[in-house]
């Protein structure tokens, strides 16, 4: 019976692993990650016969605006007045200065709805393109990293959290009636109250360190108003649910006897409010399903909790508690539901990782994804220690004697005070998450060409065509082809080249080409999606030879 119960018991966790690890290297939509500008009105790169009043940039989801973040630059570096108006998808340019000839510049920058900076630049010409561009090298599209000093606060302000939840809750849910364990319920109070406290200073002092980080500004904005009226209502009213809820849990805790249901009821939705608030902002308040992303999201952090924070009660009263029978019961209680915490957490974590990295290309060549695997990693050794303990030291302190628990008891304290180390290193890491988006960033020049591209040839009749895609990456993109005849020389041919692009079902249609010299056209196009895009270029070389060729391009 016994072999047969460790048998069930071991395939259920092979079968939770399997699914775990199967959602991770699924497919899934779209990660969560920055805004994607889809389409601007002028288009890069355009010439103009007079200046628009207004340039329109389109993004594939809501954005949010930056107070000075939208600046105007003529082809000399001279700023433009200019009006920025953010319509959900839409940001609105309005050009109200004078508008010179030449080439001009709009520097841009932006929130996307997870919280994180975008920027960038787009260059068209009015009249003709300027043979010199002089703009500023720093602009709207400039600091869009999280500092290092904001991961450090985020983790101070997740550890504090979980442990403040976790305490409070075990001391409701774990703690027997009897003397000896309202001795261990007066010890907890005050340690859930520090705890609370230092939850507090982390997630209060994130606040101007957001609004900085967000809105690419100095240290001494911080006086500015404008600083903090740009902040989207979510950066202020996480924070202090997270404060209220922890103080609503610590204020419910009794000083000495058992709780009643009422208090106990407090305390617990207490934690639960504190516990929920995060997932209203960051990477899982942009990941869809949205509703299924944040409830995973709660769980996970609510696990974490009484994981951490019973960890940290363990140490603190089973010193007391192994004087009786209670220590044992206590610990055998809170070892069971450790089994189920670890498998909400490994499960609640994949489906995480699976939606805001939404691939495992994403975990393995963005910042996010390597530090995603470092905290999987340290998480890891946490699972070792916590098996240790259920299974090699919690049986020595059952079969121990009553008077000869002193010393299994400690070796126990102990090792959850490791196993607790481990889970703040976790949260260490957790902290840096926050702020990093699951995707790498395309590096934007000032005149807004991206630093890589891709080019392909092929063979028209006795013609080279070499179409160059600029940049490779789903979102707005440039198509270039350049024709040449046998001897290098740009052609020419009787009437503009055609370009058009398919991808397995989806077809873009062809490409609006502009002239941009002898035997050189280019055109704006919008890649949805990842994947080979194959383009057909046909080049009518005289009135009666149009030969058609094809290519194919890589987008990862």
């Amino acid at each position: 019976m016994t072999h047969r119960l460790a048998g069930r018991r071991a395939g259920a966790w092979v079968l939770l692993l399997a699914v775990a690890w199967a959602l991770l290297l699924g497919p899934a939509d779209t990660a969560a990650a920055h805004a994607t500008l889809v389409g601007t009105d002028p288009a890069e790169g355009a010439v103009l016969d007079a200046a628009p009043e207004r340039v329109t940039f389109t993004f594939n989801e809501d954005v949010i605006g930056v107070p000075a973040g939208i600046r105007v630059f003529d082809a000399t570096g001279q700023e433009i007045g200019s009006t920025a108006t953010v319509r959900a998808s839409q940001l609105l340019v309005d050009l109200d200065g004078e508008v010179p000839d030449g080439t001009l510049v709009v520097m841009w920058r932006l929130v996307s709805q997870d919280g994180h900076p975008i920027g960038g630049s787009l260059s068209f010409s009015v009249g003709a393109p300027s043979a010199v561009v002089d703009v500023p090298e720093a602009g709207a599209d400039a600091g869009t990293d999280a500092p290092f000093v904001l991961g450090v606060v985020r983790a101070v302000g997740y550890v504090g959290l979980l442990a403040a939840a976790g305490v409070a809750a075990f001391s409701v849910l774990f703690l027997p009636r009897d003397a000896l364990a309202d001795r261990s319920r007066a010890r907890l109070r005050p340690v859930a109250g520090v705890a609370a406290g230092v939850a507090a200073l982390g997630w209060l002092a994130a606040v101007p360190l957001v609004a900085l980080y967000q809105l690419g500004l100095p240290a001494s904005a911080v006086t500015d108003g404008s600083t903090w009226t740009s902040l989207a209502a979510a950066e202020y009213v996480v924070p202090a649910v997270v404060v209220g809820g922890l103080a609503l849990a610590v204020a419910a805790l009794p000083a000495g006897a058992a709780p009643g249901r009422t208090r106990a009821a407090l305390v617990l939705a207490g934690c639960l409010a504190a516990l929920a608030a995060p997932s209203f902002t960051g990477h899982t308040r942009a990941a869809t399903p949205e509703a299924l992303v944040m409830g995973v999201d709660v769980l996970h952090l609510a696990a974490g909790a009484l994981w951490l924070g019973g960890l940290l009660a363990v140490a603190l009263v089973l010193g007391d508690l192994a004087r009786g029978d209670a220590g044992a019961v206590v610990l055998g209680r809170f070892s069971t539901w450790a089994a189920v915490l670890l498998a909400v957490l490994v499960v609640a974590g994949m489906v995480l990782a699976w939606r805001v990295a939404g691939s495992w290309d994403a975990l393995v060549g963005s910042d996010y994804g390597g530090l995603l695997l470092v905290k999987v990693l340290v998480a890891l050794v946490a699972v070792a220690i916590a098996a240790w303990n259920r299974f090699a030291l919690l049986p020595r302190l059952r079969t121990a004697p009553r008077k000869g628990r002193a010393a299994p008891a400690a070796l126990l304290v102990r090792t959850a005070v490791a196993e607790a180390g481990v889970l703040v290193a976790v949260l260490a890491v957790t902290g840096f998450l926050v702020d990093r988006s699951p995707e790498n960033d395309v590096a934007v020049d000032a005149v807004g060409a991206s630093a890589q591209s891709v080019q392909e040839s092929v063979r028209l009749g006795g013609f080279t065509a070499q179409i160059t895609l600029d940049p490779p990456a789903v979102g707005p993109a440039t198509l270039t082809i350049e024709t040449t005849d046998a001897a290098g020389d740009p052609f020419e041919g009787y009437e503009a080249p055609r370009l058009a692009l398919t991808s397995g079902e989806l077809e873009l249609g062809e490409v609006a080409l502009s002239s941009l010299g002898p035997g050189i056209y280019s055109g704006e196009v919008v890649l949805p999606t990842t994947g080979e895009w194959e383009t057909q270029v046909s080049l009518r070389t005289t009135e009666f030879d149009n030969p058609v060729g094809t290519v194919t391009f890589l987008v990862p």
